[in-house]
Protein backbone atom coordinates (compact mmCIF):
# COMPACT_ATOMS: atom_id res chain seq x y z
CA UNK A 1 0.00 0.00 0.00
CA UNK A 2 1.29 3.18 -0.72
CA UNK A 3 0.73 6.29 1.49
CA UNK A 4 -1.22 9.32 -0.33
CA UNK A 5 1.18 12.58 0.15
CA UNK A 6 0.15 13.99 -3.01
CA UNK A 7 -1.31 17.24 -2.52
CA UNK A 8 -3.33 16.66 -5.85
CA UNK A 9 -4.53 13.75 -5.25
CA UNK A 10 -8.25 13.47 -4.65
CA UNK A 11 -7.92 10.55 -2.01
CA UNK A 12 -7.15 12.23 1.50
CA UNK A 13 -4.12 12.20 2.98
CA UNK A 14 -3.61 9.33 5.67
CA UNK A 15 -2.30 11.86 8.30
CA UNK A 16 -5.40 14.57 7.66
CA UNK A 17 -7.95 11.23 7.81
CA UNK A 18 -6.71 10.39 10.89
CA UNK A 19 -6.56 14.00 12.69
CA UNK A 20 -10.10 14.11 11.26
CA UNK A 21 -11.37 11.11 12.58
CA UNK A 22 -9.71 11.68 16.38
CA UNK A 23 -11.35 15.61 16.01
CA UNK A 24 -15.19 13.95 14.91
CA UNK A 25 -14.72 11.27 17.86
CA UNK A 26 -13.23 13.71 20.78
CA UNK A 27 -16.55 15.96 19.69
CA UNK A 28 -18.52 13.23 19.73
CA UNK A 29 -17.52 11.98 22.99
CA UNK A 30 -18.11 15.43 24.66
CA UNK A 31 -21.41 15.97 22.59
CA UNK A 32 -20.34 18.96 20.91
CA UNK A 33 -22.16 19.73 17.71
CA UNK A 34 -20.31 20.76 14.71
CA UNK A 35 -21.89 24.27 14.68
CA UNK A 36 -20.78 24.64 18.22
CA UNK A 37 -17.15 23.83 17.53
CA UNK A 38 -17.73 25.94 14.42
CA UNK A 39 -18.54 29.19 16.20
CA UNK A 40 -15.96 28.45 19.42
CA UNK A 41 -13.29 28.64 16.83
CA UNK A 42 -14.59 31.29 14.25
CA UNK A 43 -14.92 28.70 11.25
CA UNK A 44 -18.23 27.18 9.23
CA UNK A 45 -19.37 24.34 10.30
CA UNK A 46 -19.05 23.11 6.41
CA UNK A 47 -15.52 23.45 7.48
CA UNK A 48 -15.31 21.28 10.37
CA UNK A 49 -16.99 18.47 8.20
CA UNK A 50 -14.18 18.86 5.96
CA UNK A 51 -12.11 18.70 8.44
CA UNK A 52 -12.96 15.45 10.07
CA UNK A 53 -13.61 13.76 6.16
CA UNK A 54 -9.65 14.55 6.26
CA UNK A 55 -10.95 16.39 2.88
CA UNK A 56 -9.29 19.64 4.08
CA UNK A 57 -5.98 19.67 6.08
CA UNK A 58 -6.26 21.33 10.02
CA UNK A 59 -3.88 24.45 10.14
CA UNK A 60 -1.89 24.14 13.24
CA UNK A 61 -3.29 27.33 14.69
CA UNK A 62 -6.76 25.99 14.21
CA UNK A 63 -5.93 22.24 15.24
CA UNK A 64 -4.35 24.23 18.63
CA UNK A 65 -7.51 25.46 19.01
CA UNK A 66 -9.82 22.72 18.53
CA UNK A 67 -7.90 21.16 21.60
CA UNK A 68 -7.95 23.73 24.22
CA UNK A 69 -11.37 23.78 23.51
CA UNK A 70 -11.92 19.86 23.29
CA UNK A 71 -9.83 20.11 26.39
CA UNK A 72 -6.95 17.82 25.21
CA UNK A 73 -3.09 18.18 23.87
CA UNK A 74 -2.37 18.98 20.29
CA UNK A 75 -0.77 15.35 20.60
CA UNK A 76 -4.02 14.09 20.95
CA UNK A 77 -4.98 14.69 17.51
CA UNK A 78 -2.02 12.03 16.27
CA UNK A 79 -1.81 10.07 19.08
CA UNK A 80 -2.09 6.11 17.57
CA UNK A 81 -1.22 7.62 14.55
CA UNK A 82 -0.04 4.30 11.49
CA UNK A 83 3.74 4.94 10.72
CA UNK A 84 3.75 1.25 8.40
CA UNK A 85 1.79 -0.39 6.45
CA UNK A 86 0.93 -2.93 8.76
CA UNK A 87 -0.49 0.08 11.53
CA UNK A 88 -2.21 1.59 8.40
CA UNK A 89 -4.14 -1.43 8.22
CA UNK A 90 -4.68 -1.97 11.92
CA UNK A 91 -6.21 1.53 11.50
CA UNK A 92 -8.25 0.96 8.96
CA UNK A 93 -10.37 -1.45 11.10
CA UNK A 94 -10.28 0.99 13.84
CA UNK A 95 -12.25 3.48 11.79
CA UNK A 96 -14.62 0.53 10.90
CA UNK A 97 -15.38 0.28 15.13
CA UNK A 98 -15.29 4.13 15.08
CA UNK A 99 -17.98 4.32 12.21
CA UNK A 100 -20.27 1.73 13.56
CA UNK A 101 -20.30 4.20 16.33
CA UNK A 102 -21.46 6.97 14.46
CA UNK A 103 -25.35 7.43 14.21
CA UNK A 104 -25.07 6.67 10.51
CA UNK A 105 -22.88 3.53 11.00
CA UNK A 106 -25.68 1.94 13.87
CA UNK A 107 -28.54 3.09 11.21
CA UNK A 108 -26.59 1.21 8.80
CA UNK A 109 -26.25 -1.79 11.18
CA UNK A 110 -29.57 -1.91 12.51
CA UNK A 111 -31.05 -1.90 8.70
CA UNK A 112 -28.40 -4.52 7.72
CA UNK A 113 -29.45 -6.52 10.25
CA UNK A 114 -32.99 -6.96 9.85
CA UNK A 115 -32.69 -8.21 6.26
CA UNK A 116 -33.04 -11.50 5.17
CA UNK A 117 -29.73 -13.56 4.57
CA UNK A 118 -30.45 -13.46 0.59
CA UNK A 119 -30.44 -9.79 0.31
CA UNK A 120 -27.74 -8.81 2.55
CA UNK A 121 -26.04 -10.65 0.01
CA UNK A 122 -27.48 -8.71 -2.70
CA UNK A 123 -26.68 -5.42 -0.51
CA UNK A 124 -23.17 -6.59 -0.34
CA UNK A 125 -22.99 -7.88 -4.03
CA UNK A 126 -23.88 -3.80 -4.54
CA UNK A 127 -21.53 -2.06 -2.41
CA UNK A 128 -18.41 -4.16 -4.28
CA UNK A 129 -19.74 -3.56 -6.95
CA UNK A 130 -19.72 0.64 -6.06
CA UNK A 131 -16.02 0.21 -4.88
CA UNK A 132 -14.72 -1.62 -8.18
CA UNK A 133 -16.28 1.13 -10.26
CA UNK A 134 -14.92 3.75 -7.44
CA UNK A 135 -11.74 2.23 -7.71
CA UNK A 136 -11.50 1.89 -11.76
CA UNK A 137 -12.36 5.93 -11.76
CA UNK A 138 -9.80 7.07 -9.58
Amino acid sequence: MTRNTDKTSAEPNFVDLHVGVRLRARRKALDISQSDLADRVGISFQQVQKYERGANRVSASKLHQFAEYLGVPVAYFFDGLPTNEHDIEDSRERSTTEFLLTSEGQQLAAAFSKLSSQKRKGVMHLVKSILVDQQSHA
